[in-house]
């Protein structure tokens, strides 16, 4: 399996454009970004395409005419710009599958070309599986909401499999029961209010990330090999060598936006 960070940074992105923070002068001088969260499994499942995502996928070299399957987390606008449908529409009438949580399904239906007759949508809630392209997909409930139900997943092509967890705070009882017991090669784990503790509950920072990742790690959802990888970074973090030294601490690998990582590690 081949999973491309096609970006790694939260709504807002570092350097956010209208902030001078330490963080965001530390990406500025280094001339580094962070995009919105975004990912492609080999080059056939696309999760979470937000309005970068196009421009994501052609800056790294890649491209979407054969990929037939978008994943999504939840409906807000950095996880899903339907407006992808509509401009694939304007060179491709071919087979798309389009799955997500019942908010993601209604927003996307709405940019819909009256032509586009091979686009397909499936609904998912928290505990359904699900086939596509080969994928076993797991829907879990994230500790979030946006218009409704937002999802974590658990992606297994049956010789590897990841764990995308964002947006979401501290897991659910039931989503750590879910993933019990089950190794994963990597997981994908939002990290987005760094040193903030007053923003909210449905996002993580340091401390709440290394509670999960202990968590996950006692579930035997994280093993000895597993990557660790934290995602949707927002400039409430520390600059990046602290950053870095912070994830160290906790077993977890801070990540570039194009990072290639191919599962199991060593294949």
């Amino acid at each position: 399996m081949e999973v491309l960070l096609l970006g790694t940074g939260a709504a807002d992105g570092i350097p956010n454009v209208f902030c001078d923070c330490p963080t965001c002068a530390d990406y500025r001088n280094r001339g580094e970004l962070r995009t919105p969260t975004s990912v492609l499994i080999d080059n056939r499942l696309l999760i979470d395409p937000g309005p970068e995502s196009p421009l994501q996928v052609s800056r790294l070299g890649h491209d979407l005419i054969n990929c037939p399957t978008i994943l999504v987390s939840h409906a807000h606008n950095d996880h899903l710009d339907a407006s992808l449908l509509m401009h694939r529409s304007w060179v491709s009438n071919a087979a798309l599958r389009v799955l997500g949580p019942a908010p993601v399904v209604e927003c996307a239906a709405n940019w819909l070309e009256p032509d586009q007759q091979n686009v397909s949508f499936t609904s998912l809630t928290a505990g359904e599986v699900i086939e596509a392209e080969g994928y076993t997909i797991d829907a879990l409930a994230a500790n979030h909401h946006a218009y409704g139900e937002a999802l974590c997943y658990r992606i297994s092509d049956h010789s590897a499999s990841v764990l995308y967890l964002t947006d979401t705070g501290v897991l659910p009882d039931a989503t750590i029961a879910a993933v019990a017991g089950r190794q994963v090669d990597l997981v994908l784990l939002e990290e987005t209010f760094g040193n903030a503790s007053d923003k909210g509950d449905q996002h993580h920072n340091l401390d709440t990330f290394a509670t999960t990742v202990a968590q996950l790690r006692q579930a035997g959802a994280i093993g000895a090999a597993t990557l660790v990888v934290p995602i949707h970074l927002g400039h409430d973090n520390p600059p990046l060598a602290e950053l870095r030294q912070a994830m160290a601490n906790i077993g977890a690998e801070v990540l570039s936006d194009g990072s290639v990582l191919r599962l199991p590690v060593g294949s």
